[in-house]
């Protein structure tokens, strides 16, 4: 009779919410493989670095409302499902990405364009803030007991999906379209196939079960289990390390073409390069966590990953080549997303009843404060040291950290504690 009343989410319903997860994605992180072109139009300047960190700081300002997003849908979808929670989102989302393709530029409204930009930012961290606690909580309760590493994996997948997608359009309108043509409205029909997409993502979404029923609902309000903050602080490091190598590999394409002068068409091959590297490697780490352990698979890869991100650094700026570019990027995405076990294992560590909101808040927290100003604070650092070579050592300090919290954090696999128990 449960299986009547709580039946297993189908594949197709993971699929679902991996596809919504993507686009919601892709209108959040298309803005920063454009900023070069929306600071042109939103925030002219004479100096084009004036014009570029205008712009990356209104990028920055939209991590700023992640967390009241993850806060308020993250409880909500606590007390009222994931469902309901994840389809707010994505409205909201819907109706950012739409003011941000409409937005007229600085030269037509003056001073009220910029401030419809950062508007429109805001309304977009609230719905990506909210969004990744119930996406987590759906994917991690769908999966089988030995597939949650794989099945939470697909969280990163799917925003590798979306640095894929970012990729394939920009390489795409930047050969159809010349410099100016990219900056006046080739930018704005990347942001509306987003917008265009959404209302299906939005009817996918609909058809999806319940993974946090009523009575599992209920102990929200009555539930008096301490609140695990050791395991969100780990977290807070984990996610934290993770956000900067993000940002700081997401970042090649302005890198490319802001600090190395390459063509427009090969800096977005590096966006698809990344993307792919996400999808393959993200995946690949959560399905061998479930069969060796967390542990394991979050603290080796991430240790190469620091070894490797300055030399893959010199490799870019010493070649300055298409296939240097495109390969470095590719390993280094590839070795930080498997990184992936770390937010696996803090997910499993939540309890369920307040899953939803704590895995959201201290996701939300750590990309608010790593993500947001990380290509600010880089941009910065290669203009006042003149050394291309500053994001490699700003994400290598950063991975040194999240190491150590690794280290740190206990092992939540089951295959492993399933062992253990046998064994005692």
């Amino acid at each position: 009779m449960d299986a009547l009343v709580k039946p297993a989410p189908l594949k197709r319903h993971v699929a679902a919410v991996v596809i919504g997860n993507a686009l919601e994605f892709y209108d959040f992180t298309t803005y920063g493989y454009f900023a070069t072109q929306i600071g042109r139009t939103f925030f002219p300047s004479q100096s084009p670095f004036v014009s570029l960190m205008a712009s990356l700081a209104a990028f920055g300002i939209g991590f700023a409302a992640r967390p009241a997003g993850a806060i308020f849908f993250g409880r909500y979808g606590d007390r009222y499902g994931r469902k309901p929670a994840m389809l707010a989102c994505f409205v909201l989302m819907g109706a950012a990405i739409l003011l941000l393709a409409l937005t007229p530029s600085y030269a037509a409204i003056g001073i009220a364009a910029p401030a419809l930009v950062v508007i429109a930012r805001l309304l977009q961290g609230l719905a990506v803030g909210g969004d990744v606690g119930p996406t987590t909580a759906f994917l991690l309760e769908a999966a089988p007991e030995d597939r949650r590493g794989f099945y939470s994996a697909l969280q990163y997948a799917s925003q590798g999906m979306s640095t894929l997608a970012g990729g394939f359009v920009g390489v795409v309108l930047s050969r159809m379209l010349d410099a100016q043509a990219l900056t006046d409205y080739g930018w704005r029909i990347a942001f509306l196939l987003g917008a265009v997409i959404l209302p299906v993502g939005f009817l996918i979404r609909r058809a999806l079960p319940e993974t946090f029923h009523e009575d599992e609902r209920a102990q929200t309000a009555t539930a008096d289990a301490p609140v695990p903050w050791r395991i969100m602080i780990l977290g807070f490091v984990i996610l934290g390390a993770g956000t900067i190598g993000f940002y700081v590999t997401a970042y090649m394409t302005t890198f490319a073409t802001a600090t190395l002068h390459m063509n427009t068409s090969v800096a977005f091959g590096a966006t698809m390069a990344f993307g792919l590297a996400n999808i393959l490697f993200s995946t690949f780490a959560g399905s061998m966590s479930d069969r060796f352990g967390r542990r394991p698979w979050m603290i080796w890869p991430r240790i190469t990953f620091a070894l490797s991100v300055i030399p893959l650094f010199l490799l870019i700026v010493h070649n300055r080549d298409a296939l240097t570019l495109l390969t470095a990027t590719f390993v280094m995405g590839g070795l930080g997303q498997m990184g992936v076990v770390g937010f696996v294992a803090l997910s499993e560590a939540i309890p369920k009843h307040m899953r939803c909101a704590a895995l959201a808040t201290t996701y939300a927290a750590a990309i608010t404060v790593f993500g947001g100003t990380t290509q600010f604070i880089i941009t910065w650092l290669i203009h006042a040291t003149g050394n291309p070579l500053a994001p490699a050592w700003y994400v290598t300090i950063a991975a040194v950290f999240g190491i150590v919290a690794m280290i740190l954090m206990p092992e939540t696999a089951p295959v492993i504690l399933n062992r253990r128990e046998s064994a005692a």
